[in-house]
């Protein structure tokens, strides 16, 4: 199943509106059949890997991050039934699917057909590899990642504003990747006045992933950009990272829509620079804590990135 869900992080976030699945069929210990749903939600994942597998499918096992569609769509059969007609023997399940259309009933149907299900098999790991969908799915509204590049000292530029470059080379093309991931990108007016950013993806075979390009502003936004009036009010997109500067991202964490951080920090110190965050209106100590979870810390470089997830309980 930790395959399969790898495997699901390549759908995004060219699969939204729909969730990003992997799927695996594996018969005889071998893998016969791997997909994961592709751009604009079609081909399924079990589509894709039912047609990798052929024949070979009849009587092996499927390994599936989403409970399989129980529901038909003018864009193809609902991937229960595929898996029946394929003859499948056992389906292996990660997360039963919160959408009203399937919501057990995919499951029930592979039981009916005699198909063995086991179904919660990683449910955790499953829901964050499809955190954008996900939260889409439970909360209505975007999955939103806050990037933060510092130095030593929390600075994001020199008093005169001049930021390039905090970061190195590795830093900034793992920033790039991150952009491919997402659907959208935000910065505030000053930013986009200090530093006229492009906000593209320039990385080899990525340059068709550059995401949409917000601007939080009460005001117009340039030709090209939409303009965001505040956090509560992007929509459209399952997937945000808010890359700058130092008043979006306090005012998205004021707004607690922030659920995963990335602070990428460089050994420097600028002393005397401008801060990485305004007021984001804690009022006691103690409510600081608790919230953030540390999930992965490497080097990039002479760089280190630590990732942060928000602490939620639902």
């Amino acid at each position: 199943m930790a395959a399969a869900i790898a495997l699901s992080r390549r759908g995004r976030p060219e699969s939204a509106p729909n969730p990003n699945v992997g799927c695996l069929i594996v018969k005889d210990g071998k893998v016969v059949g791997r997909g994961w749903t592709q751009a604009g939600g079609r081909p399924h994942a079990e589509a894709a890997a039912l047609a990798a597998a052929g024949d070979a499918a009849g009587g092996a096992t499927a390994y599936i991050t989403l409970e399989p569609c129980a529901h038909t769509s003018p864009r193809g059969a609902a991937c229960s039934d595929l898996l029946i007609a394929a003859g499948v023997a056992r389906a292996v399940i990660a997360a039963q699917d919160p959408d009203m259309r399937t919501d057990g009933k995919g499951i029930a149907k592979l039981q009916a057909a005699g198909i063995d299900v086991l179904f919660n098999v990683l449910p955790t790991e499953a829901r964050a590899a499809m955190a954008p969908w996900w939260t889409r799915q439970r909360e209505g509204r975007p999955f939103v990642t806050l990037k933060l590049a510092t130095s030593l000292d929390g600075c994001i530029a020199r008093a005169d504003g001049a930021s390039r470059w905090i970061t190195g080379e590795r830093a900034r093309a793992h920033g790039h990747l991150e952009r491919a991931q997402h659907q959208a990108i935000l910065v505030g007016r000053g930013t986009l006045a200090a530093d006229a950013p492009k906000l593209d993806v320039r990385l080899p075979g990525l340059g068709d992933r550059s995401p949409k390009k917000l601007l939080l502003t009460r005001g117009s936004a340039p030709k090209g950009w939409v303009a965001v009036a505040s956090p509560e009010a992007v929509g459209d997109v399952d997937s945000l990272l808010v890359e700058g500067g130092a008043g979006a991202a306090s005012a998205f964490l004021a707004a607690d829509r922030v659920d995963r951080l990335l602070l990428y920090r460089a050994p420097i110190l600028i002393g005397g620079g401008r801060s990485a965050l305004g007021d984001i209106g804690l009022t006691d100590l103690s409510a600081a804590h608790g919230r953030w979870r540390l999930t992965d810390s490497r080097r990039l470089g002479s760089d280190r990135l630590d990732v942060y997830e928000r602490i939620r309980i639902i």
